[in-house]
């Protein structure tokens, strides 16, 4: 361990111990559960990772985050991860120019380790994990120019690409969503998906459009975009933004078009739990992002109004 390792680690109770120091019992209701050997952030994701975390891209940025909050402890090792522990590295990925919501998805990756952790009796103890406030941002969507410019620029580079992006407009779907998506998960004009961030399937009508981009991948197997690598995509997409000239604007990014699609379905009057059907939201609170775009649902108001000071 490194001088600056064993200072955080005197300053918190960490040791730099091998991975075979035991250090004492860890007590149950019922007694003691066994020894507890010190252990490392970054041991506990690659004992626990497959059980923990599906394949895909939230478990690719699940590793990204506990392997920067084991950096941060500089691969510190421990038996009881205490509270103070925790608001050090809360306090460091806020120097680090963190946001509230950034450090939330860290917290909520590191709170679902440590927890496995602890019931298996690797640690001592849990500290306590709370939300920081997030504050409720701009939401950016593309407008009808913006898609055509943004989709033209896809297209010069990739046409898989470009298909990809009309199909996630028109569904709403998460990447890791669409990519997951199988043939037999598509019928009669409908397309169920299974693997979603909630854990709950759910199934979306297509749009003209996205059924003519699927037919157009009817011979790839064992799904249209099984094969689509996302950091190519991103690759292709942020290089397609500075040409449709849209490069100054971080919000930008792939995600935007389920906010696109969102913001589409409550601009043209659909109510806000049908949205959170489709989105496959577990509360109506995400939903709620996108009800100042209900306009119309006020216009109502206003004749009450008028004959208040028509009176």
């Amino acid at each position: 361990m490194t001088s600056g390792a064993a200072k955080l680690a005197s300053d918190f109770g960490i040791s730099g111990a091998s991975p075979e120091y035991e250090v004492n019992y860890c007590f149950g209701q019922k007694g003691p559960k066994g020894l507890v050997k010190e252990t490392s952030l970054a041991e506990l994701f690659h004992r626990y990772a497959d059980i923990l975390w599906d394949e895909g891209h939230h478990k690719y940025n699940v590793k990204a985050f506990i392997g920067e909050l084991d950096e941060i402890l500089l691969g510190a090792r421990f038996s009881t991860f205490s509270q103070d522990l925790l608001d050090s590295l809360i306090g460091a990925l806020r120097k680090r120019g963190n946001s509230n919501a950034t450090i939330n998805r860290k917290m909520s990756a590191l709170s679902k380790l440590l927890r496995k952790a602890y019931k298996m009796g690797e640690i001592h103890s849990l500290p306590e994990f709370r939300r920081q406030k997030e504050r409720a941002g701009r939401l950016r969507f593309l407008e009808a120019d913006e898609e055509e410019a943004l989709f033209r620029e896809i297209g010069i580079r990739s046409e898989l690409f470009l298909q990809f992006s009309i199909f996630l407009v028109d569904s709403g779907a998460r990447l890791g969503e669409a990519i997951g998506l199988k043939w037999n998960d598509i019928h009669e004009g409908r397309a169920t998906f299974w693997i979603t961030k909630s854990g709950r399937s759910r199934t979306v009508p297509l749009t003209t459009r996205a059924k003519r981009v699927l037919k157009a991948l009817a011979d790839r197997s064992p799904g249209p975009f099984g094969d689509v690598d996302p950091q190519k995509f991103r690759a292709v997409w942020n290089a397609a933004k500075q040409d449709a000239g849209l490069g100054d604007e971080e919000d930008i990014v792939p995600h935007i078009l389920r906010h696109t699609c969102a913001s589409r379905l409550v601009r043209g009057g659909i109510d806000l739990r049908r949205v959170q059907m489709w989105l496959g939201h577990q509360t109506l609170t995400m939903t709620m992002r996108y009800a100042h775009l209900a306009t119309h649902d006020l216009d109502m108001c206003v004749p009450v109004l008028e004959r208040h000071l028509a009176s």
